[in-house]
């Protein structure tokens, strides 16, 4: 077993704690945002605007992750955050929900590019496939901290879970049992549908066929959505609706990949949807206006100096008190003259 924190220190009367589930998944935003920037520019946009964007995006997902967590527990029974409010945001934070930081987070996006006047499709179709990668990423967290797991398996690769680490009603199986490893699942299915989007995307560019904007963005709502929905059938820690067997996360990840579907196939045409029939049929790059040259700063370099010439320079002259001595006899200096250089003309 891992041991999740990192290090732990004290700094005056302030915990400073790293965990390796922290350290994880701002690897996961690192590697994915990095993968985006470079989507985001081989698509002809400025990239560094995405990595502006993240900033924000990043900050509103993790609040979205958390609020949502939350809503998900007390949805599931748990009161104490109805009793002590506080718990929500008291260190240390433990539980984010993946469909709240994604929700918000492109909310938060989607409005900045727009404000900025940016191509909002654009950047969802080059963020797609780089989200898929990131979570992946960080699903190693959750091996790390022995969470998100199915429930009781005899098959060869299920993992052990320590009787402190189970939920009530896997407490009293024995210590050998073994359970779905659902967080591997997971991770694997999103290495796959990221290797599909990007195969995907490639292909196009090779044989020169233009998808519509969004397109890219649409194969993720159906990889991430149907992914989804199949893990939560390995999730007994997620509250069911009422006495069904669908859980709140399955239920939005369905509508997801079925939403993913509708938008495919219209802009595909092979459905005759309204929201389809103006759809741009190319990306918008934001022309970035140029400053005036006599705006613009621009570095002069003086041509060098021939070493024969240095003897032309006048020196300051610095006078000095006057005394009796004597005057040295002053010896004969030539000067060199320096070869006069012809100015070249601009090709």
């Amino acid at each position: 077993m891992i041991d999740p924190v990192l290090f732990s220190f004290k700094l005056f009367a302030l915990q400073i704690t790293l965990t390796w589930y922290g350290l994880i998944v701002m690897t996961g935003v690192l590697v994915g945002g990095w993968i985006a920037e470079r989507e985001v520019r081989r698509r002809g946009e400025n990239g560094e605007v995405l990595l502006d964007a993240m900033v924000w995006a990043v900050i509103a997902g993790i609040i979205g992750a958390r609020l949502w967590y939350v809503v998900n527990a007390i949805i599931g029974g748990n009161r104490i955050y109805i009793e002590d409010p506080m718990a929500i945001i008291r260190p240390p934070i433990a539980g984010l929900h993946f469909f709240g930081g994604l929700l918000l987070g492109a909310l938060v996006l989607a409005l900045y590019l727009r404000r900025e006047g940016y191509d909002v499709w654009l950047f969802m179709d080059a963020v797609a496939p780089a989200a898929l990668l990131g979570q992946a990423i960080g699903r190693l967290g959750n091996f790390v901290n022995l969470e998100l797991y199915g429930p009781p398996t005899t098959l060869p690769w299920g993992i052990a879970i320590p009787l402190d680490h189970r939920l009530p009603e896997f407490a009293n199986l024995s210590e050998t049992t073994r359970f779905h490893p659902t967080f591997f699942y997971e991770m694997v299915l999103n290495v796959l549908a990221f290797l599909f989007i990007i195969w995907y995307s490639r292909r196009n560019d090779e044989n020169e066929v233009a998808e519509k904007p969004g397109t890219i963005f649409s194969l993720w709502l159906i990889s991430a959505g149907f992914i989804r929905v199949f893990i939560e059938f390995f999730r007994p820690d997620q509250p069911k609706l009422g006495d069904t067997f669908i859980t709140t996360s399955m239920l939005v990840a369905f509508l997801m990949g079925v939403a993913g579907v509708v938008m495919y196939l219209a802009l595909k045409g092979k459905l005759q949807l309204a929201f389809a029939e103006n759809w741009p049929e190319e990306y918008r790059i934001k022309k970035v206006e140029k400053k005036p040259a006599s705006l613009r700063t621009r570095k002069v370099e003086a041509d060098p100096i021939p070493d024969d010439a240095e003897d032309e320079i006048e020196k300051p002259v610095v006078k000095r008190k006057t005394t009796t001595r004597a005057k040295p006899v002053a010896k004969a200096t030539t000067t060199k003259k320096a070869p006069v250089r012809k100015k070249k003309t601009s090709e």
